[in-house]
């Protein structure tokens, strides 16, 4: 498959910051067994995958502003476009050895976001997708599932945990959901699960309080694979809000339904 000249440096990024997260991961299997643990050395790599992407990125496309997790926000002079990183989204289960986890690669111009990438090292699975050109995973392309009963739903959601607020919230959300659908998922990486939304592995996702990095190449994964995509109010504030559903056009309509009802009940 022919890709443009903007996926091919995206790519291209994501596969050799990759190498670095490979490498370190099976590291990190051997210092599980430590007394100190492998925090400190998963921050040193999620830092140094960040700078590969940001090197390669910005080498590219040098006048691009940069948002990442670990940097901050860079701005370029050219204020119309900013790629939108996440180095290692799914850091806890890197840290245990849980292969799930993904670079994640968002391209924004003008408000809208025309590409992305989201990329597991571990399985090889690269899901990349650009503005009207549709979405592809290892270049076959992909679609939203086509479920429209919230009984066969399988839904992948956040699961609040400590020192994070939203916990009484949640889980009034997470038992009007759970009652009316075939089961919930947690899979601890917010770029992986839109990302099975847009290959119709999961039906539904729903999480609150993530960053824009953490969803921006995934929003336009899903709405390219014939997906829609809106803060848990139905707006078009994810990025901003840090809250998301996902899923396709009649079961999104009807998840959002039942977190405004649980909300008000709550």
């Amino acid at each position: 498959m022919l890709h443009s000249a903007l996926l091919n440096v995206m790519m291209k990024a994501a596969r050799k910051a990759a190498r670095g997260l490979i490498r370190d991961f099976g590291e990190v299997e051997k210092l599980q067994v430590s007394v100190k643990g492998p925090a400190n050395f998963v921050t040193a790599a999620d830092r140094k995958a960040e700078q590969v992407l940001r090197d390669e990125l910005m080498a590219a496309r040098p006048g691009y502003s940069f948002i990442g997790e670990e940097g901050g926000k860079i701005e370029g002079p050219d204020k119309t476009h900013t790629w939108y990183v996440d180095p290692l989204d799914g850091t806890t289960n890197f840290l245990h050895g849980i292969p799930q986890f993904a670079i994640s690669i968002g391209l924004e111009r003008e408000g809208t976001m025309i590409a992305g990438l989201v990329y597991n090292p571990i399985t090889d699975e690269m899901y990349i997708a650009e503005r009207g050109k549709g979405a592809f995973l290892n270049d076959k392309r992909i679609r939203v599932a086509g479920r429209r009963s919230m009984q066969d739903a399988v839904v992948a959601c956040g699961l609040p945990h400590r020192g994070r607020g939203g916990l009484a919230e949640f889980r009034t959300e997470f038992v009007a959901v759970q009652e009316q659908v075939a089961g919930l998922r947690r899979f601890g990486s917010a770029a992986l699960d839109l990302a099975f939304i847009a290959a119709g592995r999961f039906d539904l996702y729903w999480e609150r309080n993530l960053s824009s990095w953490d969803m921006a190449a995934g929003i336009l994964l899903v709405r390219e694979a014939g997906g829609y995509v809106s803060d848990c109010d139905g707006n078009d504030a994810m990025l901003t809000k840090g809250h998301i559903v996902a899923g396709n056009e009649t079961l999104q309509k009807d998840l959002l339904k039942i977190l405004k009802t649980a909300g008000a009940a709550g």
